[in-house]
């Protein structure tokens, strides 16, 4: 009867081995995703974008959209949740946009459903790409979220930001709408009650 004895230096590598694969899996994924919103940005460059997208919230945006929608006078304004209606209404007219281009939607309750409340809305239009309009402290978060909810479903973003004086949004709020617009992919549901409003 033989005993098989390991020296104390394989079970050092062999643990090492395994430490080093459990590593290797985020990097991947992170690796991945890096060259998946590469690969995104790029092809923004290349598509004329179909419809001006517009994420409520400030009306800074909204007179930006006015200002692009007058540079594209064929392209329709979905404005998701932003300012009064009326005001909203005001603001294109002032502007010299006519109403009939205007799409005003107030089902969204926050950036995930800015996008998940209009993704087949805008497909049924058979809008393949849009020019996404919102702040510059809150394009990351809004960038990440479009390219899971409307990028799966073949909607190109091309990104516009509006100056502001805010700070960039941290890094907590983008994972957590991130996770959010993975679980709206694979349930149909956004987790949007369980927030803190």
């Amino acid at each position: 009867m033989f005993l098989k004895i390991r020296s104390p230096k394989s079970e050092v590598k062999g643990v090492t081995h395994r430490k080093r694969k459990k590593h290797l899996f985020p990097v991947l994924c992170l690796a991945t995703l890096g060259l998946w919103f590469g690969y995104k940005q790029l092809q923004s460059y290349f598509v004329q974008p179909e419809a001006i997208f517009v994420l409520g919230g400030h009306e800074d945006r909204e007179r930006f959209a006015a200002q692009l929608a007058l540079k594209h006078p064929n392209l329709p304004i979905w404005v998701s949740s932003g300012s009064p209606k009326h005001y909203v209404t005001q603001i294109f007219t002032n502007a010299g946009i006519n109403n009939d281009r205007l799409h005003l939607d107030y089902r969204a309750k926050d950036t995930v459903t800015n996008f998940t409340s209009l993704v087949k809305e805008l497909k049924e239009q058979g809008i393949d790409s849009v020019y996404l309009i919102t702040s510059d402290n809150h394009m990351n978060r809004a960038r990440i979220i479009g390219e899971i909810v409307f990028g799966t479903q073949g909607i190109i973003l091309k990104p516009m930001s509006v100056p502001s004086k805010d700070s960039p949004e941290p890094m907590e709020k983008i994972i957590r709408d991130g996770g959010r617009s993975f679980l709206w992919l694979l349930t149909g549901k956004t987790g949007e009650s369980l927030l803190p409003y």
